[in-house]
């Protein structure tokens, strides 16, 4: 049996401070829900599109709810430190399941919605799931086939759509709810009374790109006061001077959408309104419209698929309005490097507001957004400044599930391009072991710090030394000013046959900088001779699956026309097939190359994939972070025959880069 602690009935010792913010008195998730409540009773805390109708819950109402549904999960049998599974996408009834977990003396445990049946049975046995809350009919079907290899599943209960067929212990949300509705409040109570914030009350399952993933065990105190301190360091407002909005829309299993949209703003009193199933297939925009959120986090890859699609549309507006927007993100841009520098803000910047960046901001949904953050995965260069032109800083952050979310998050007056910005109120940290060049490994101290991972010691003490610190497996280092700049993964670092270490993230940044064509590049070369790279190309994605489709979008069909090529489709381009793109690639390429800090850090070969990456493909994890086992394994045969024959340089078919 693993230390008592990891086996989710334990308590650990929390890493206080001494004064300031790190020494704050610490709270169970009821305490801070219960203060929520006492200040922010009548303001809204939830909202949703029911049709044509907008419905809301208060911050009274949705603790009732959240208090009605632990009774009702006591009843169904909810056992001391065992899971409930949520199986779907972002809901008022996902976040009352959640939080009724928690009160309920359970852990609240999501599950990816893109999982498999077998993924599902292996976080449903790992945490020892009484009962599992899916979304739908589809989510349903991937618990009834491992049902009976769940031996401690004694409810499902189904939160949207009639249900299909009755079954034993197949609830309907309102069934559900009535069970709880006229229970005494002395047991619950009573469970509540006995919680301490240093015990566990949420499982994080990271999406691990390698092996099983691990249960990352978070305690009220890391949910309670990692929402205080972030709440502290981007100066969210509470409720009572100015209500902050958000909006709910990326997958709640993370601890990125768990963090924002459920307990920070909780903090502050703010509401979160929920997105349609199918905003990253394209509705979030016109949810962003409605809402008009206060705060926004998006994924690089929302980020991305913006400017792709206003690209596109620039490509066909009219010269005028073209030149105007030309000249507005010139001076957009200028604006905020020299804000960055603490300059004075130019005259021709009001006028560019009031022509341009108000519209652009209108359209996106941003009009009243002060805070837009990007983390999760890296984002590129050319992404930050084309909304930096626009006037839209995108506050980078950084943390991980291990940290309960945020480590660093960056700040309008501490920002700095390409940085996550600093570490947030009461937390510490180290880089360990830095090279000449001041790189090391990224590690955390503070009250974020999660206790461990559920009955795995060995993967626990791999994550913390012997003195509680955090070791993130990132490399990065500080500026003289105290910023952090990521470098990549120490497991990411390809160590070529020659013994260089290679951070792959900067290349392949500077290939689709360099290259607005290509969508994804990922960089090959451990244990090999020489670099080579898979590329694919921006294409169209099906609406419904997320799979990427054969024709090009419009900004690629535009950049392919000014080359001189009449390609609309992958297929005409992928494996060389187009002589003009190929030239055009290799052309960017090599411009790549000549800024290579060394001969081994050139990319001698490259090809073009037939199809782009996507979660649905496998290619990408739930939150668009590039899966570099799984895509080695997928492109296998492409990747041998960059290194099967090595014939001599610059024949026709094997043209080296000229050095």
């Amino acid at each position: 049996r693993p230390p008592s602690w990891l086996a989710g009935d334990g308590e650990v010792k929390l890493r206080m401070g001494d004064s300031g913010i790190a020494a704050e008195p610490p709270l169970t998730v009821d305490q801070m829900f219960k203060s929520a409540v006492e200040r922010f009773g009548r303001y809204t805390a939830l909202g949703w599109r029911e049709g044509e109708q907008t419905k809301t819950l208060s911050y009274k109402e949705y603790y009732q709810a959240c208090r009605t549904a632990a009774k009702s999960f006591l009843k169904l049998g909810l056992e001391r430190y065992h899971g409930v599974g949520i199986l779907g996408f972002n809901s008022a009834e996902w976040f009352i399941s959640d939080i009724a977990a928690i009160l309920a003396g359970g852990f609240a445990v999501g599950i990816y919605t893109t999982n498999s049946p077998e993924a599902c049975q292996y976080v449903a046995e790992n945490c020892k799931a009484n009962i599992i809350v899916v979304e739908n009919q589809k989510q349903l079907q991937k618990i009834l086939q491992i049902q009976d290899k769940l031996p401690h599943l004694k409810a499902i209960i189904q939160y949207k759509d009639a249900l299909k067929e009755k079954r034993p212990n197949l609830y309907t949300w309102a069934d559900f709810m009535e069970l709880g509705r006229d229970e005494s409040d002395t047991q619950l109570d009573g469970i509540i009374a006995t919680q301490k914030p240093n015990q566990c009350c949420t499982l994080i399952y990271t999406s691990g790109t390698t092996g099983q993933p691990k249960g990352v065990m978070l305690s009220h105190d890391n949910l309670t006061w990692t929402a205080l301190s972030v709440g502290c360091h981007v100066r969210l407002t509470e409720a009572t001077k100015s209500q902050e909005i958000v909006v709910s829309y990326l997958p709640l299993s993370h601890i990125a959408a768990q963090m924002v949209d459920i307990w920070v703003t909780m903090k502050v009193g703010g509401a979160t309104y929920f997105a349609q199933p199918d905003a990253l297939k394209g509705t979030l925009v016109n949810t962003m419209r409605e809402v008009r959120p206060t705060a926004f986090m998006g994924v690089p890859r929302v980020w991305e698929k913006m400017q792709e699609k206003m690209k596109s549309t620039g490509a066909k507006s009219s010269t005028v309005r073209r030149k105007v927007a030309v000249w507005a993100k010139g001076v957009g841009l200028q604006t905020n490097l020299r804000k960055m520098n603490q300059y004075v803000t130019p005259v021709n910047y009001r006028l560019a507001k009031k022509l341009v960046f108000t519209k652009v901001r209108k359209a996106l949904g941003l009009d009243r957004c002060t805070k837009c953050y990007t983390g999760a995965a890296p984002i590129t260069k050319d992404t930050l400044e084309f909304f930096l032109s626009l006037d839209i800083p995108l506050y980078e952050l950084y943390g991980m599930s291990e940290s309960t979310g945020p480590h660093t998050i960056s700040q309008s007056e501490a920002f700095r391009l390409t940085s996550c910005g600093k570490v947030i109120p009461g937390c510490e940290t180290k880089i360990h072991s830095p090279d000449e060049e001041g790189n090391g490994e990224i590690c955390f101290w503070g009250r974020h710090v999660f206790m461990g991972y559920l009955n795995m010691a060995d993967k626990t003490k791999d994550a913390l030394d012997d003195e509680g610190w955090l070791h993130s497996g990132d490399l990065g280092k500080h500026d003289e000013n105290g910023f952090l700049f990521i470098t990549g993964r120490i497991k990411e670092l390809i160590i070529t046959a020659g013994g260089e270490n290679i951070p792959p993230v900067p290349i392949e940044d500077a290939v689709k900088e360099a290259l607005p064509l290509v969508s994804n590049a990922m960089l090959i070369g451990d244990k090999r001779k020489f670099l080579a790279m898979l590329l694919t190309i921006k294409c169209q994605v099906n609406g419904d699956t997320g799979a990427p489709e054969d024709e090009l979008t419009p900004e690629a069909i535009e950049l392919c026309r000014k080359l001189g090529s009449s390609a609309t489709r992958v297929s005409e381009i992928a494996g060389g097939r187009d002589r003009v793109i190929h030239a055009a690639i290799q052309d960017g390429i090599n411009r790549v190359n000549e800024n290579a800090t060394s001969n081994a850090q050139r990319i001698q070969k490259w090809t073009i994939l037939g199809q782009d990456f996507s979660i649905f493909g496998g290619e990408l994890g739930p939150t668009m972070k590039l899966k570099r086992p799984v895509v080695m394994k997928m492109y296998k045969e492409q990747i041998e025959h960059f290194y099967k024959e090595v014939v001599t340089p610059s024949t026709p078919d094997n043209p080296m880069p000229s050095k």
